[in-house]
């Protein structure tokens, strides 16, 4: 059992580390190619602090290990807002000023709605994946015309301050956005080696590690993103990542895992992770207005969250030793 919690270890801090070097080279590069900021805001940055949960989950599901796909891709939904949204908030209130995000929420809570309707019938089937895949495309394809077309954004300025405060030469960027690429996919083989071993040594199942251990693991880069752009004053920039990564996780993890390899479901990631992480969608739409008439998560709805998170992760602690 050393080896393969060192192995956990050793790939988390590994694809934390890769992940950010990948998405810094991603950005540089976008920007050294003409993308407008607004544009790597949503594609390049929103998406691309997912890369760890899309590479974990498909080395999953190519070793015959779907649950674990599932249970990153969902378990890192409920962390990116519960936890990344709500250590956040409770150290220095959210603003959000976008108005891209604005629209991207109701987004989000219909591809929720939707993933969790494909599940109705308690399997994930290549054709169920394929409709996440399509309505993928399909967002991709809007936000990349939304982006091409309202060039001017408070979610571009974040990123146009973020890009100038960490230059890079467009060599360096290049190099980097293929290194990160690389460790993301040897560190992503060594956790979900790690993570399986462990889960089998300790009798549950990899739906419960993926949603706990890893889903945690995959989500430091949104982390260590948000708490950066919140210490900046790029309020925008730390919320975008949450909701890119969240559309990202839904539609393209979730469906490339089971494109890889269907799977049957428990009758508990409906009504627990699923529901759960669909009330939590809800939450961000009864986000209170300020003085200012700007959105705003305060303290005390970040203190709440992480509160409702704590809650989830004993559950589902007490679960593997047998509590509940």
């Amino acid at each position: 059992m050393i080896l393969p919690a060192f192995a956990l270890i050793f790939g988390l801090l590994l694809l934390v580390w890769s992940a950010d070097r990948f998405v810094d080279g991603a950005a540089a590069t976008a920007r050294y190619a003409g993308m407008p900021p607004l544009l790597i805001g949503i594609v390049v940055i929103g998406f691309g602090t997912s890369a760890p949960e899309l590479v974990v989950s498909a080395i999953s599901s190519l070793q015959g290990n779907p649950g674990l796909a599932l249970g990153n891709a969902y378990g890192s939904n409920i962390s990116n807002i519960a936890l990344i949204l709500g250590l956040t908030a409770f150290i220095s209130p959210i603003t959000v000023k976008s108005g891209v995000l604005r629209r991207e929420l109701p987004i989000l809570l219909g591809v929720t709605i939707l993933g969790a309707a494909l599940l109705l019938d308690l399997t994930l089937s290549r054709f169920d994946s394929c409709v996440l895949l399509l309505v993928f495309t399909v967002v991709m394809g809007w936000s990349i015309w939304n982006g091409l077309k309202q060039r001017q954004d408070s979610l571009g300025v974040d990123v146009d301050d973020m890009l100038d405060k960490n230059p890079m030469s467009r060599q360096s960027a290049m190099v980097w956005l293929l290194v990160g690429m690389c460790l993301l996919v040897v560190s992503s083989r060594v956790l979900v080696w790690g993570a399986v071993e462990i889960a089998r040594g300790f009798g549950v199942s990899d739906l419960i590690i993926g949603l706990t251990v890893v889903a945690i693991g995959t989500s430091l880069p949104e982390l260590a993103s948000a708490l950066a752009a919140i210490r900046k004053g790029e309020h925008d920039l730390a919320i975008g990542n949450v909701i890119g990564s969240n559309l990202f996780n839904t539609l393209a993890v979730v469906g490339l895992a089971g494109a890889i390899r269907p799977l049957d479901i428990g009758a508990e990631v409906l009504y627990r992770d699923s529901l759960l992480m669909g009330l939590l969608t809800l939450v961000l739409f009864m986000v209170r207005a300020d003085k200012d008439g700007e959105k705003k998560i305060s303290r005390v709805d970040g203190f709440l969250l992480l509160i409702i998170y704590l809650g989830y992760s004993g559950y589902l602690i007490s679960k593997v030793f047998g509590l509940v």
